[in-house]
């Protein structure tokens, strides 16, 4: 089966606030080095082995907030497709989160260890 790969708009300001980040710290050729290891790596792995990632969900929830969050996420996978999965994918420094639904990959999410927390939000 083909897998298709797809970037949602969060994903987007996710890459532009990573890039907006190493210029910050002066060092804007770490972005190009992740921009490279997103299409020559991250990409082609989850192509080839699209449950590469850890299941996002089946991670123990520390607080009751989180726990609510969860299961809200669950319900909302669920509507959309039953079979549907949110899963991790850890790459160096960065850790992405993803849809898999049917063939399709929808990267969701990336963030640099440094940053603070997942924004899923938008």
């Amino acid at each position: 089966m083909k897998i298709r790969i797809e970037l949602t708009a969060n994903f987007e300001r996710n890459l532009d606030a990573i890039n907006a980040f190493w210029q910050e710290c002066g060092a804007p050729h770490a972005y190009d080095d992740l921009l490279a290891e997103l299409l020559q790596t991250v990409i082609p792995n989850l192509e080839q082995h699209p449950r590469f990632g850890r299941d996002f969900l089946a991670r123990t929830c520390g607080s009751i907030q989180a726990q609510t969050r969860v299961t809200r996420l669950r319900t909302k996978l669920r509507r959309i497709d039953p079979a549907a999965e949110i899963r991790e994918y850890l790459s160096g420094d960065y850790l992405m989160l993803y849809a898999l639904t049917g063939a399709t990959i929808s990267l969701l999410a990336i963030r640099h260890h440094r940053q603070l927390a997942f924004s899923l939000s938008r």
